[in-house]
Order: structure tokens, then sequence, then C-alpha cells
């Protein structure tokens, strides 16, 4: 069974991970856990969780890292940056959406890598960032493994990674992506009732 890492911070935002967990979690080919820094974390909406693996006594093999933004990314931790280079490393999917871009940013972590965040702006005095360049100013970009999403883009955030990791065919990437954002009934209207 391939395992996703969901990397929670306190004050993270709920909505963010919480398509891709749901859709991988559903899945019998997939495993969802959480890790973070500390036992539990509680996320912007007021949701405590307990969380399964604390940073430094994670499982050695994992398939998928998954940063959940938030309001607490702006972060000086040793035992967090390890963990995050070590994952690189890995060469496994890392898939980091809005404050957690922003720390990959701050750190270094994107200079080799296409991507987008909720604004290089806000990069500009970070000593480690160097690739203004690669910047780019649409919802989520995906290059090499690595995708990164602004604050405003769960869903196609959800989609990028889905696509990276083989999740299922375009096609019916395309569909689940469509019922999410336009609802029920106008998937019934395009493709037909999914439960005839």
């Amino acid at each position: 069974m391939k395992k996703a890492l969901f990397l929670l911070l306190d004050d993270f935002a709920d909505w963010e991970g919480s398509h891709l967990s749901s859709i991988l979690n559903q899945n019998e080919k997939w495993s969802v856990k959480t890790i973070s820094l500390k036992e539990k974390v509680i996320s912007i909406g007021g949701f405590s969780v307990l969380v399964d693996y604390i940073i430094g006594f994670e499982p050695k093999d994992y398939d998928l890292l998954i940063l959940v933004g938030g309001n607490s990314w702006n972060i000086n931790d040793q035992r967090l940056f390890k963990f995050i280079e070590e994952s690189f490393n890995k060469n496994i999917v890392i898939g980091a959406i809005c404050g957690a871009v922003d720390y990959l940013a701050k750190n270094g972590f994107l200079n080799d890598y296409n991507h987008t965040g909720n604004s290089v702006y806000l990069w500009k005095n970070h000593e480690f960032y160097t690739s203004e360049d690669k910047f780019l100013e649409i919802q989520a970009v995906n290059d090499r493994g690595l995708v990164t999403a602004n604050g405003t883009a769960p869903l196609e955030f959800t989609k990028e990674i889905l696509k990276e990791i083989n999740f299922d065919t375009l096609e019916n990437i395309e569909k689940t992506m469509y019922m999410k954002r336009f609802g029920f009934y106008k998937y019934c209207e395009k493709f037909g009732n999914p439960f005839n």
C-alpha cells in the first residue's frame, strides 16, 4: 500500500488538503497519515488533530508528502527543515500549497523548479530564494514531482497531485475534479448520472 503523509502545523488551512486526502483515503491502494512537530495541532477552522507521526519518528518509506498551508509556516525548526530536505532527497512526489510554498521559497527548496505560490513579491527579501524567473502566475504548477499552488487553488492542487502520482486515468481525474468544481447536477449534464 502506498503511503501519503500530510504535514500539518498549528493554524493549518483545513480546506487545502481535504479534497486530496479524502480521494486518496477512499482508495484501497493508498493510506493517509498525518505528521507534525507535535502530537496535536489545531486548524484555522478549529479542528483538533491528533497526528499519526511526530517528525523524527516517521516511517522511512512513504510515497507522497503534502505540505498543507496555513498561518504557521514562518518557522525556523531544524527538525522540520531536515525532514523536508530528506523528502526531497528521496525523489518522491511533494506537494506544497499556500504558506507551505512560502516556507520552501524561504529555505531555497524551489530554486531548481518551476513553481507558483501566493506572490513572488513576498519572497523578495529571502536570502535563499534565487529563482524569481521560474515563478509562474497560475494556480498550480507541477514540475518534475514538485507540485506548488497558491492558497486559492485546492482543486487545481489536488488535480496536479493526482496526475503526478498516476492515481487514475486522466479522463477519470478530469471527471472527478469537474464534479468537485461544478457539482453533481452539472456533472450529470455533461457526463451522465454515475449512479445509473
